[in-house]
């Protein structure tokens, strides 16, 4: 099954946001409209406006209110990657070329920068004051991610704790986020509302932790980018964590690297061989399934047909193998 498959009920209006998103990078600039315009054809899930729309259907449901925080956040989620491209020297995305590598890494940043005031101008649009200070929050925690990400990069010594904390400001917030604002705008009660945020937060952690899996499981076809990317750019993640404390001399392979990444070579194909042959995947999956699961559990209280897709894709995020 197909993650669209799962959310089927709103096409119609994830089709509408689509076109949304597109009428929100127009500029009477050329490049930063044809650069903007080459991440949003890069694809991806758009599940954040997603889950703005599932969130918003447990409630009162108004589109006109929805696009204007549903776009603003699938702007955000464009910016950083954008920004997160230059900083990891990524020359491909989703199998397309990045920006900095089609054009550079100032065009890129300025792309960002681009994306990040087209959000807050389209965010200035709704008539609920509670947007405004849930998205200059979560934009604040997102760069004090990427600023924790920097730091860590390379750092063979981080924590299971450092770890947790980059990819919730990094991934879960801006899901969680896009719950809440569901939630706002269609006038939610405050239990609602507070389980959505946390649901969507829950759901966040495993999704990073799924990709980050995915990352030494998947294929080149299926990633869009070499398997192993994360590691090579400097960033360990959950499993490689996990394979490091179980695996001596992968743990040296690693440190060698990341002590010398200019010089070292990493021999990708034996570390995730040695990776494989660890429990580093069946303890991350393990992680993200108990994600899913306090995810699942938020909603109980609130289970129906209008919550019954957030569960299913709670459940297809833990599951997921590309």
């Amino acid at each position: 099954m197909k993650l669209a498959e799962l959310y089927r009920h709103v096409k119609p209006e994830a089709a509408k946001l689509e076109k949304e998103i597109e009428s929100a990078i127009v500029s009477n600039h050329d490049v930063l409209e044809r650069t903007s315009s080459h991440i949003l054809q890069a694809g991806g899930k758009r599940i954040r406006p997603v889950f703005v729309l599932l969130s918003a259907k447990c409630s009162s449901y108004d589109f006109d209110e929805i696009k204007k925080v549903a776009v603003p956040l699938e702007l955000i989620h464009m910016a950083s990657l954008v920004h997160d491209d230059v900083i990891d020297d990524a020359d491909t995305r989703r199998g397309r070329e990045t920006i900095k590598s089609r054009w550079d890494n100032r065009t890129a940043m300025y792309t960002g920068d681009f994306l990040f005031a087209k959000a807050i101008q389209k965010a200035a649009e709704s008539q609920y004051l509670d947007v405004h200070p849930i998205l200059s929050r979560a934009m604040r925690e997102m760069c004090i991610g990427e600023i924790e990400q920097l730091r860590d990069q390379y750092n063979a010594d981080q924590s299971l704790k450092d770890y947790l904390r980059r990819i919730r400001r990094k991934t879960a917030l801006l899901i969680s986020v896009s719950c809440e604002l569901g939630a706002v705008v269609s006038g939610a009660d405050e239990s609602l509302r507070r389980a959505l945020k946390w649901y969507g937060y829950y759901a966040g952690m495993a999704f990073q932790i799924t990709d980050d899996i995915l990352d030494f499981t998947g294929s080149e076809k299926e990633l869009g980018k070499p398997a192993g990317s994360d590691l090579i750019q400097g960033n360990i993640t959950l499993p490689a964590l996990y394979a490091m404390q179980e695996d001596k001399e992968l743990n040296q392979m690693i440190r060698r690297y990341t002590n010398d990444p200019e010089r070292a070579e990493l021999p990708m194909d034996e570390v995730i061989r040695r990776l494989r042959n660890t429990t580093a995947v069946a303890r991350s999956r393990e992680l993200a399934d108990a994600y899913v699961h306090k995810a699942v559990m938020m909603l109980k209280p609130f289970s129906g047909s209008d919550t019954d897709a957030l569960v299913r894709i709670a459940h297809f995020i833990g599951g997921r193998r590309f």
